[in-house]
């Protein structure tokens, strides 16, 4: 059983710890091999919790001082401050988690969607944030840069991590159009696909909106669609008629 992390870092946060972890090392087995991260999945709970506490050993600090939220696709973002139990965070319905507390990581899961970490390394805030199709044209991305704001940041970095890419993210008119209502010029973000149906670039659009609410930004440029080895995928699971899909981890800490 291969135990060794792979954790993909990105220069724009070098100065603070953070890591895109990948599916290689962990306890987990079958549909899950590796490092799944996900209680949601229906993997075993007790190995998805060595995996998280090879992840809080990774970021260095303890597996209760690892934070993460209960992911809804929404705009909510919680902020985590002094005196918080990072533990008592998982129940909490929201997509980003932001703090300005040394000694505890802020982490999210992902299986397609962007993990977007961010961080103002001089003010001491960081960021961690889900943004899937839907959180990220509901404000998500921006909800998350005015809570690190709110916290005293002001010149804020982000990266977006492994997600789906384009030439992967086959998707409907209506779902287009969805996006067409919210900003004409968001068709950019479409292109036509080899079966006559548009495909999305979603980490295109998370840097568009990043960028538009004044972050510095980047993307990995790693698609978890197309690397079976070292990424989940709920697109590739689906698409397999698997029973389930492992879930990735990002994390960030000051």
């Amino acid at each position: 059983m291969q135990t060794t992390l792979e954790i993909l870092t990105h220069p724009l946060l070098d100065t603070v710890r953070h890591g895109f972890f990948t599916r290689r090392g962990g306890a987990s087995s079958g549909l899950f091999s590796g490092l799944n991260c996900g209680f949601g999945s229906s993997d075993q709970a007790e190995i998805v919790a060595i995996n998280r506490a090879r992840v809080a050993e990774a970021m260095g600090v303890p597996p209760g001082r690892l934070a993460t939220v209960h992911q809804v696709h929404s705009a909510e973002v919680a902020v985590l401050r002094a005196g918080d139990d990072p533990a008592g965070f998982t129940q909490l319905r929201a997509d980003g988690i932001v703090t300005d507390q040394p000694g505890v990581a802020l982490a999210v899961l992902t299986a397609d969607c962007q993990p977007i970490l961010l961080a103002d390394p001089q003010a001491g805030v960081i960021g961690a944030v889900h943004a899937g199709w839907r959180g990220a044209l509901a404000g998500v991305i921006e909800a998350a840069v005015s809570a690190m704001q709110d916290l005293g940041a002001d010149r804020i970095r982000a990266v977006i991590g492994p997600t789906i890419s384009q030439r992967a993210y086959e998707v409907s008119e209506e779902f287009m159009e969805e996006f067409l209502v919210e900003d004409p010029d968001y068709h950019r973000f479409f292109s036509g696909g080899p079966n006559g149906r548009p495909m999305f670039d979603l980490p295109s659009f998370g840097l568009m909106r990043l960028r538009d609410a004044g972050v510095e930004a980047e993307w990995t440029r790693h698609c978890t669609y197309s690397d079976p080895d070292r990424f989940f995928s709920y697109r590739r699971s689906t698409h397999q008629h698997e029973a389930d899909y492992g879930r990735l981890i990002s994390a960030i800490a000051l």
